[in-house]
């Protein structure tokens, strides 16, 4: 009774302590008709808080999220199924459902009446603009009668998990030579069977061995051609993201950091669509997701460990190996030091394909302390052997990617692209 009792209103406490009151003064004053108005007085509050906890046990709900897994800008759409399995009607509900601040507003419905054993469906729908994994719930009922004398809150349904995964852009084209692994394009391979040594040669860059040109092909090309050092070989692309805080710029959905993480997803799922074994990576050689060889991995495990990625406090870029694992790498990374650069250049041989997304930063926002060069950056890469994109905020992904393949399969020491410089 006391459970009961906890769930009277104000109204409905003022107007139990008005009939304790009537029954006292016609105690004192002897009037009967008086204390007949009083005990219906009391006992009103009491009768309607008993049947509004009865029927507060009889609610179960349901909740069904369609889909389960939406991108950043679409849509879902929530579905709540609400009983009634206690003996009396219920009416007066109000129903409202936990939604995080970036999914919208919270939810409400009134529902009059609820008959017995037989329920009703309400709809909403969720529009999330950021990624992550969200929680929707708990489900609760707030029971009102008629008179507002009792209320009781019941939760019906627990958290369901809405995962917001990154946009994914279209692209077209790859990279020539793309999941080849080590060496260069398979174009300029050289067989036996042609009559030339068993050699894979390339282009002469700025920097190469001089012990290493291999003059007979450079006879019959008319242009220099080196030896490529020839490592094991590990097909298909590792993909690295750079999602420490301090290298990128902006604030929630616009920031450069959300852009490189949809960039990301982008690329891991054309170049799967593709059949090419995928690696997805951080700045420090975490595995987000990896082929196992046999293509067993969907697009879904890409896009579901890129909603779940959290930004890191790292300052600088710490690779303690070579974060491409022998295969052709292609790194998008935000605001670099030339000692962050350099944990990348250290384990990357030129015979490996070696592509970069420079984020300019400074495009996304400003930020305390001095904002890194990324044609600096692009310089230094591109001395290495790196196929170097610059990436701003006002051009298309699209238009990005196809940079990126065409500086796979530039040769000579111009491979620098900007965009809206």
């Amino acid at each position: 009774m006391r459970g009961a009792l906890s769930g009277l209103t104000t109204r409905g406490r003022c107007l139990l302590a008005a009939g304790i009151a009537a029954a006292l003064c016609s105690v004192v004053l002897n009037e009967r008709d008086l204390l007949r108005v009083a005990v219906f007085v009391v006992a009103l509050p009491l009768i309607v808080c008993l049947i509004t906890a009865v029927a507060r046990v009889g609610l179960h709900a349901e909740r069904h999220i369609n889909p389960a897994r939406v991108p950043v800008g679409g849509r879902a759409e929530v579905a709540l199924t609400v009983r009634s399995t206690g003996r009396l009607p219920t009416g007066g509900l109000l129903i409202s459902d936990g939604v995080p601040y970036a999914l919208g507003g919270k939810p409400r419905f009134v529902i009059e009446h609820l008959p017995r054993h037989t329920g009703t469906q309400l709809r909403y729908a969720v529009q999330p603009m950021l990624r992550g994994i969200q929680q929707l719930g708990p489900l609760k009922a707030t029971i009102t009668d008629p008179f507002g004398l009792a209320e009781f809150e019941r939760e019906l349904a627990r958290t369901s998990r809405l995962v917001v995964v990154p946009r994914v852009v279209p692209l077209s084209g790859v990279p020539g030579g793309s999941g080849l692994g080590s060496g260069d394009d398979g174009s300029i391979r050289l067989n036996a069977g042609h009559g030339e040594d068993d050699a894979i040669v390339r282009p002469y860059r700025q920097g190469d061995d001089l012990r290493k040109v291999h003059w007979r092909s450079t006879a019959k090309r008319d242009e220099m051609m080196v030896r490529v050092e020839e490592s094991p070989w590990r097909g298909g692309t590792t993909v690295l993201l750079d999602h420490r805080v301090s290298g990128h710029r902006g604030t929630g959905a616009r920031s450069s950091l959300e852009w490189a993480v949809s960039f990301a997803a982008s690329i891991c799922v054309h170049l799967h669509r593709y059949g090419q074994q995928i690696r997805l990576v951080t700045e420090t050689g975490s595995v987000l997701v990896s082929d196992a060889g046999d293509g067993s991995h969907s697009d879904n495990a890409v896009l579901d460990a890129l909603a779940a990625l959290q930004p890191i406090h790292q300052r600088e870029i710490n690779c303690p190996a070579d974060p491409g694992h022998g295969q052709e790498l292609i790194a998008i990374i935000g605001a670099a030091t030339p000692e962050s650069v350099g944990q990348l250049i250290r384990y990357r041989t030129r015979g490996t394909r070696s592509l970069a997304v420079l984020l300019d930063t400074s495009a996304w926002g400003s930020a305390e302390g001095p904002e890194a060069d990324p044609h600096g950056t692009a310089t230094l890469l591109t001395a290495a052997g790196w196929g170097v994109t610059i990436a701003r905020p006002d051009t298309p992904m699209a238009g990005v990617w196809g940079s990126v393949c065409r500086n796979s399969s530039k040769r000579g020491d111009s491979m620098i692209a900007g965009f809206g410089q």
